[in-house]
């Protein structure tokens, strides 16, 4: 008799616990703002590989985790470890990035004492391996801010806020194949003749073929402003950085706010930023334009691009062909992909949670 009865209260608890689970997506979506529970975790980050498969990476205490979508982002499988790493950077900015390209996708995460760890997944295989690590100099990105992309050949782009020689922020570059057996010798790319760059805002990185795009908060004569700098070369030799808008933002402290940055499907460049709490869009040597008030601003979009920002609790999204906002969700930290059906996915952090929603 005790092993039906064994049995019978596995089953009720399998029901019970299938329900709680169920209940708490769809109390989510009676709130009215249709978005659905991933997982526990923080700092999500998103790649479509050109067969559209999506992956979200993201990190939960010293642990990195991936979910992949192969609807269009309509559902996602459970999450699978990536890898462990102590100390873990995660919060403002911080935390796991990843890019995926036709065969492979990588992700890099950087620890407290400033090195930058790279993870390679084999979409043939689709096992998440350790690969090599990013910096060649021990402990320069004490920041812990970085963006990756990759190309459709299986290359591998890196950026990120790096203190090496003087302990003084500068932009730096590295690459890789997609096997992310070595990266290549790092490339200081860009110092301040101030001293440093903004050293709490998060570089973004752009990929269209042969062409690399870096954007940075600058910090020069007081003013914390957004620069650019192109290659058209892979990576091998950068232009001199332009300045983005023209207003400027003295500011003596940092305001720890990046912005985003995306070629579209006719290799134009499109940036987002916030400057004193508001959102601008800008196109190099064009003046900005004003799109909303807040912060934590994103662009993303090759055939409609679209901005996605932080104005107090609300998560807002507005396409550039569009008069109107749409409120997402709540929460903070929002990223945005287009997906191959042309609808946008958005995932974000809420209260330790990862959240997302199709528009």
């Amino acid at each position: 008799m005790k092993a039906p009865l064994l049995l019978l209260t596995f089953v009720l608890l399998l029901i019970l616990n299938t329900s709680c689970s169920n209940t708490e997506k769809e109390t989510a979506t009676e709130t009215g703002t249709t978005d659905t529970l991933l997982a526990a975790g923080r700092q999500p980050q998103l790649a479509v590989d050109p067969k559209g498969n999506t992956r979200v990476v993201y990190g939960l205490e010293d642990k990195i985790y991936c979910a992949t979508s192969k609807d269009n982002g309509q559902t996602f499988s459970e999450p699978v470890l990536v890898g462990q790493l102590k100390g873990l950077y995660l919060g403002m900015s911080m935390g796991p990035q990843i890019a995926s390209s036709a065969n492979y996708s990588v992700v890099t995460a950087i620890d407290k004492q400033g090195n930058i760890h790279s993870y390679r997944l084999d979409h043939k295989t689709d096992k998440w391996v350790k690969a090599a690590g990013v910096n060649d100099v021990p402990g320069v990105a004490a920041e812990g801010l970085m963006s990756i992309a990759s190309d459709e050949q299986d290359n591998f782009y890196a950026v990120w806020l790096d203190v090496r020689k003087n302990k003084q922020n500068k932009i730096v570059f590295a690459s890789t194949t997609g096997s992310a057996n070595a990266w290549s010798e790092n490339k200081v790319v860009y110092e301040s003749p101030d001293s440093t760059v903004c050293e709490c805002c998060k570089p973004s990185i752009a990929v269209e073929g042969k062409q690399v795009i870096l954007m940075f908060r600058n910090w020069i004569d007081g003013s914390r402003d957004f620069y650019l700098t192109k290659s058209s070369d892979n990576g091998q030799q950068f232009s001199q950085p332009q300045k983005l808008g023209t207003g400027t933002w003295k500011l003596e402290g940092c305001p720890m706010d990046g912005g985003g940055i995306l070629l579209d499907s006719k290799n134009g460049i499109h940036t987002a930023w916030q400057r004193e709490g508001t959102i601008f869009y800008a196109q190099p040597g064009q003046q900005e334009m004003q799109i909303g008030k807040g912060r934590n601003c994103r662009i993303s979009g090759k055939t409609n691009p679209v901005i996605a920002w932080k104005n107090g609790s609300d998560l807002k999204l507005k396409f550039l062909n569009a008069d109107t906002e749409t409120v997402v969700g709540k929460g903070s930290y929002i990223e945005t992909a287009e997906m191959p059906d042309n609808k946008t996915l958005c995932v974000w952090e809420d209260e330790n949670k990862i959240r997302f929603r199709k528009i």
